[in-house]
């Protein structure tokens, strides 16, 4: 969804805190429910569902603008390519849900902000310093641990996981660039109405009537993302976001907890160990960027008239 824009009342980092936790507790529900769902139905179909549920939080949002002018945007095609994009990276992520250990497929997505640091500089033109080059280098380090390459584990799924965190990282880039001339709600409500029409293509030649139940986990995994990305914008506008996005790394947690409850996937000390580089390293950027922009804040302050 992107960040909301700073808030003038960030005065409940307790708050938002709890909200960003309980948000990773949802999204780990969401991709529980994906990894259950696509061992009887299409990766196709199940991002369908996951998209079409969620366009109802997203059109609630619109009509509480009252105006339809939100949805307004420069160039409706920056929408389209950005709907491919993550499109391909949502289906690959859940793909890697259905083929790997829940909470390895989760610690491997967490590579997703190095690789927005490195193509930030031949795709937004930023400038990236030694410092960062350096976290970054060491974050894919910390992939590599994850892997374990050495004893056979570089899979299919492995592959699909890396395709799916780099891809992300793409969709984060072209969230970047819409968000200087559009509005953070359009660019969501696209997104969705665009991934929602992009994976319901295959579904004629796909489809399998979902259960009774299954309906069910089928609108518990559309509501949780809907919900988790509400409680997760909400909880950025109540603290800054240096003190909020550590806590996005719960999502490990939850996520190893679900994997072990309900399929017996215990986390291999390769993977902690490869996570704790990963999430080290995306910290270090992200100190690196919350300096910079402190530093660029008591820059541009004009000074306060003499008495």
């Amino acid at each position: 969804m992107g960040l909301p824009p700073p808030s003038a009342g960030l005065d409940k980092p307790g708050l938002g805190i709890l909200l960003m936790l309980f948000a990773t507790l949802l999204f780990s529900v969401l991709w529980a429910c994906v990894k259950a769902l696509s061992e009887h139905y299409s990766i196709y179909e199940v991002t369908f569902f996951r998209n079409f549920f969620a366009m109802v939080p997203v059109i609630l949002m619109v009509l509480a603008r009252r105006s339809w002018r939100v949805l307004r945007v420069r160039r409706i095609s920056g929408h389209f390519w950005r709907g491919v994009i993550s499109t391909v990276s949502m289906t690959l992520g859940f793909l890697a849900f259905h083929l790997m250990p829940l909470a390895d497929a989760v610690a491997i997505s967490f590579m997703s902000p190095l690789v927005v640091t490195a193509l930030s500089v031949p795709m937004l033109g930023e400038r990236v310093g030694m410092h960062r080059w350096s976290a970054v280098v060491v974050g894919f380090c910390g992939v590599l641990v994850i892997v374990n390459p050495g004893v056979g584990l570089l899979n299919f799924g492995v592959g699909v996981a890396i395709a799916a965190a780099a891809t992300a990282a793409v969709a984060t880039i072209t969230i970047r660039q819409l968000g200087r001339q559009d509005p953070p709600l359009a660019i969501v409500f696209y997104f969705t109405l665009f991934s929602t029409l992009f994976t319901a293509l295959p579904l004629p030649f796909l489809w399998q009537t979902p259960s009774g139940t299954d309906w069910a986990l089928l609108l518990l995994m559309g509501s949780t993302g809907g919900v988790g990305q509400y409680f997760m914008t909400r909880a950025y506008c109540l603290a800054p976001a240096a003190l909020i996005s550590p806590f996005n790394y719960a999502g490990l947690l939850w996520a190893a907890v679900a994997g072990w409850l309900l399929w017996g996937d215990v986390l291999k000390p390769h993977v902690l160990v490869g996570s704790a580089i990963v999430i080290a390293s995306g910290l270090y950027i992200l100190y690196r960027e919350t300096r910079k922009s402190f530093r660029r804040a008591i820059v541009t302050v004009p000074p306060k008239a003499g008495p």
